[in-house]
């Protein structure tokens, strides 16, 4: 038996969000023969025919994947991809010897399995018992009463197949783009039934209090009593009925083993996505003395579901418009096998993104279900099929077993019979069957069915008649794909503020929560991807958050501030929009703080708080908008950043933004102003024009630049070299250095080196001060003809990167400090989500969705944006940038390529460190130009009399 620091690891998490959340429904019915969970597993004996560990019996850890305890091969399941290619076969046979539990006359016990890939074949002291199962991802049971031995131990022998013997079976999950495991990987238990029972029930809670149960009865209830009582689950204060009882009761008189009952509870608490409030059903049966012979409990949510077509999804009466993310069930030492506490964790960072619903490929572990449930999350459950699909027997066999196992889920709002493809027409309406009270809605994910569009992967103008040009109700189950640092959060509000300006808009899910990246055994415990296949996530497969976590909880925000900029007006208020679905922004609170944030050359570590306080917040209904404001404190010109966060009714954070509170110039004379400089006199600055270089010379730092092409040479800082040379080099424009009309003087406030240019740049004022700073004064796009010899050609016609770069080598950098947006690096079209204040990242090389084995976040390399100053670290040779202008971004190095043919990123400008003014969007599985506005390259119009871009800087090289 194994039990490891998951649990306390994901409950410290939980507390520290302020959420003590039960991970999981308890069910005391349940004699677990295996362990719950990855977390919690139980050693039986195990047989494998091939691959590691095959041959000879061994102990192996139950639930789990097999090739997660080293046994067999692994394989992913786009194998058929490759020439000759073949999925691994192997055959696990295993053996548990168990204590029969005591029952009396009558009664009878059964054997549950909650997930076993794939063909399983089940002996009980070696007689069968029962079919074979055929299908991984669905609850199956057999009676074993007349198997077992009363009062003995028991063997408990199970064969399993992880390629199904059935074509259909493996076309559904065993030819698709996710990993394909073998084993028993979900818990397994006994259950003590009596010889009269609900076997089944289905209950249907609506917002209105109407309460409607089927019950499968397993015999003749003649004479039997069903009922149930509701208590909260949080306060476990009885629900009273209609009539004022505290429980429902139902004398059953018909002897068919289905039964129908129906009631009505007073003053319920709807489950919503805002308000999940759940109760608990008590449900008790009783024989005709009155004995109770059978106790169950349901978690219960009092919502009404409702599809209309041309309309949308309405939960309780209201459109429904969907923040979801797709899924897998994974994790890193389990494969497919989880934990109650894994799923508390993936539900608490979805909702965390601001997110309210889920999809998955297959139905997912019971307690994420549960977790949805609890946390407000709308789930659409999915029949498994990839492309592929069952045939119609095996296809209607597993639909009964995945909905009867799911459908008293409150969070669960739609069925899909399978992906992109992989749906077997013929059993659309099998769903119904056996969901007979809500019926809801199916779909075939990717397709336009049954009144709702599910599209995949829509360009930002995707049409004709569809979407935004179309009269259906639309609702993409994948967009936005994420792998490695792609998509995610890229473009995102383009897509939504597009779509939602179309009232048939209900939402849409992106691809996908994490990296699925197991652990190798037979590869010295590795974590693999399988290159490009499963690098998708949001977060790590250890849940890392990356860039793209931030991005999508700052777009996807209840609350939605207006564009805003602290100007000398400011008076403390400013627009927002509520975007929530039920909730009025007075049930919220934010707050503000205003941030100091010292530059190096105060010394300064971290930015201090000068004032914080309560921000107030309008009475909003969701879709308005209005005016949030706070007193301005008598600090707040003294600060550098406003801060400002909000609080749902719960009190969890939703959203953090910042402002800067000056512009970049005046923040850097303000503080530059205030920086202690030596009273000691120091020798001038100097100016020196040679053969072959000018030089700009302090009696700290000197600067050499090269005499034909206007670029630095050498800078030292006292006899130490500091290498940021090679450059300034145009990027996404052209220069040419004029020697002629170049120069170098003495000025009052230092040396000067004066470069003149052609083309996109008119001139750089390079000027050395006594004290041993440069600064750098760069004009730049302001001549239409770029002052000749170019035929107006000086500039890229799309502009992906503009400004100027130089060399530094990376092995001297050890790590960064800066005051800007971050700490993520950003794309153009993923700037959301990284705020202002001071920042710190050491030095690492991390490939995002790739560098598994050191898989540090933030990367340190790539696009920063709003720098007011940056120091670059190093043991020997570290300096400053300052910078006197607004939007400039920080280039520090390009980013490690992912290990694929077709490259993830776009170009990064030469050199190694980069002032910019534009950089370019990164792409989201759809090419840039089929992105939104915000992912498009910028182009430049130059007209007579413009004053043109500037690019002021200043360097602080010495020691």
């Amino acid at each position: 038996m194994r039990n490891n620091i998951f649990r306390q690891a994901f409950f410290a998490c939980c507390l520290c969000g302020g959420m003590a959340l039960q991970a999981q429904a308890p069910h005391p019915e349940r004699i677990y023969l295996s362990g719950t969970g990855v977390d919690d597993t139980r050693t039986w004996e195990f047989f494998c025919s091939e691959g590691q560990n095959s041959g000879k019996w061994k102990p192996i850890e139950v639930p789990s994947c097999w090739e997660l305890q080293g046994f067999g091969n692994y394989t992913y399941g786009r194998f058929y991809t490759i020439k000759g290619a073949k999925p691994s076969e192997e055959t696990g046979t295993y053996r548990y010897q168990f204590k029969a539990p005591k029952w009396k006359e009558g009664e009878r016990v059964k054997l549950f399995f909650d997930g076993v890939m794939t063909d399983a074949e089940v002996k009980i002291n070696g007689q069968s018992a029962g079919d074979i199962h055929q299908g991984a991802f669905y609850r199956f049971s057999y009676d074993i009463t007349g198997l077992l031995k009363p009062g003995k131990k028991n063997t408990l022998e199970v064969k399993v197949a992880k390629e199904s013997a059935d074509k259909s079976v493996n076309a559904a999950e065993r030819r698709a783009d996710w990993w394909l495991y073998g084993g028993i990987y979900r818990p397994v238990w006994l259950e003590v039934l009596p010889a009269v029972s609900v076997d089944h029930y289905v209950l249907d809670a609506q917002a209105d209090g109407t309460f409607r149960a089927s019950l499968r009865m397993s015999a003749d209830a003649s004479g039997y009593e069903w009922t149930v009582s509701m208590r909260g689950l949080k306060d476990g204060k009885p629900l009273l009925t209609a009539d004022g009882k505290e429980q429902l009761t139902f004398r059953i008189s018909g002897a068919g083993t289905e039964q129908q009952v129906e009631g009505a509870w007073a003053n319920v608490k709807t489950w919503s996505t805002e308000a999940p409030n759940l109760y608990v059903a008590h449900m008790e049966l009783k024989d005709p003395a009155g004995k109770v012979v059978q106790t169950r409990e349901e978690r219960v949510g009092f919502r009404t579901v409702e599809f209309f077509p041309q309309d949308g999804l309405y939960l309780n009466g209201t459109r429904l418009v969907v923040k979801g993310v797709n899924r897998h069930s994974f994790s890193v030492d389990g494969g497919r096998t989880t934990s109650a506490d894994m799923s508390r964790q993936d539900a608490l960072l979805i909702k965390e993104m601001n997110m309210n619903a889920v999809r998955s490929h297959y139905p997912p572990d019971e307690h994420f279900l549960d977790m949805c449930d609890s946390l407000g999350l709308v789930y659409i459950d999915e029949l498994s099929g990839w492309h592929g699909h069952y045939d119609t027997k095996i296809g209607a066999k597993l639909i009964k077993e995945m909905v009867e196992r799911d459908v008293n889920h409150p969070s669960i709002v739609i069925w899909s019979n399978g992906n992109e493809g992989g749906w077997n027409v013929n059993n659309d309406g099998e769903f119904a069957k056996h969901d007979p009270f809500q019926k809801r809605h199916v779909i075939h994910p990717w397709a336009d069915f049954n009144d709702l569009d599910t599209h995949h992967y829509p360009a930002y103008l995707t049409g004709v008649g569809r979407f935004t040009n179309g009269y259906k109700v639309f609702m993409p189950t994948e967009f936005m794909h994420a792998m490695y640092d792609q998509g995610g959060g890229a473009g995102l509000r383009d897509f939504w503020d597009r779509w939602c300006t179309n009232p048939l808009f209900a939402g849409g899910f992106i691809w996908v929560f994490s990296d699925e990246a197991p652990k190798r055994t037979d590869k010295g415990g590795i974590l693999d991807s399988d290159g490009s296949n499963a690098p998708d996530g949001i977060v790590g497969p250890r849940r890392e958050k990356e860039g793209s976590f931030y991005a999508i909880r700052a777009q996807w925000s209840p609350i939605q501030l207006k564009p805003l900029m602290i100007t000398p007006h400011f008076d403390g208020s400013f627009f927002l929009t509520n975007e929530y679905t039920y909730t009025n922004l007075k049930e919220c609170r934010m707050t503000y703080s205003v941030l100091a944030c010292p530059t190096p050359l105060q010394g300064g570590g971290a930015s201090v708080v000068l004032a914080s306080g309560d921000v107030q917040l309008p009475s909003l209904n969701p879709g308005e908008t209005g005016k949030a404001r706070f007193a301005l404190p008598d600090a707040f010109r003294e600060g550098d950043v406003l801060k400002l966060e909000a609080f749902d009714k719960d009190g969890h954070s939703m959203c953090t933004w910042t402002y800067p509170i000056h512009f970049a110039k005046p923040y850097f004379e303000r503080h530059l102003a205030s920086t202690p400089m030596t009273l000691q006199a120091v020798r001038p600055a100097e100016a020196v024009k040679e053969d072959n270089a000018f030089t700009l010379r302090s009696e700290q730092v000197s600067v050499t630049f090269d005499a034909a092409t206007g670029m630095i040479t050498r800078v030292l800082s006292g006899d130490k070299e500091i290498p940021f040379k090679d450059g300034p080099v145009a990027v996404g424009m052209k220069m040419r250095f004029e020697a002629a009309e170049s120069y170098v003087r003495r000025a009052a406030d230092g040396a000067v080196f004066c470069a003149k240019y052609k083309g996109g740049v008119d001139s750089i004022v390079w000027r050395l001060t006594d004290q041993g700073l440069l600064y750098m004064d760069a004009i730049l796009l302001n001549r239409a003809s770029g002052g000749g010899g170019f035929d107006d050609a000086f500039m890229d016609t799309k502009v992906y990167n503009l400004g100027l770069t130089f060399s530094y080598p990376e092995t001297q950098c050890t790590g960064m400090k800066w005051m800007g947006r971050g700490p993520y690096r950003v794309w153009k079209n993923r700037i959301p989500g990284t705020n202002y204040d001071i920042w710190h990242k050491d030095y690492n090389n991390t490939v995002t969705g790739e560098s598994f084995e050191n898989l540090v976040y933030p990367e340190f390399k790539g696009y920063h944006a709003n720098m007011y100053w940056a120091t670059l670290e190093s043991d020997t040779t570290p300096f400053t940038v300052y910078s006197r202008n607004d939007g400039i971004f920080y280039r520090i190095f390009t980013p490690a390529e992912a290990g694929r043919k077709k490259k993830i990123m776009p170009a990064f400008p030469e050199g190694d460190i980069s002032f910019l003014l534009d950089i370019p969007a990164i792409w989201s599985f759809k090419p840039i130009e089929q992105q939104g506005p915000n992912s498009q390259p910028g182009n430049i119009r130059i007209k007579s009399g413009d004053e043109g871009l500037h690019l002021n800087l200043m360097f602080d090289f010495r020691k």
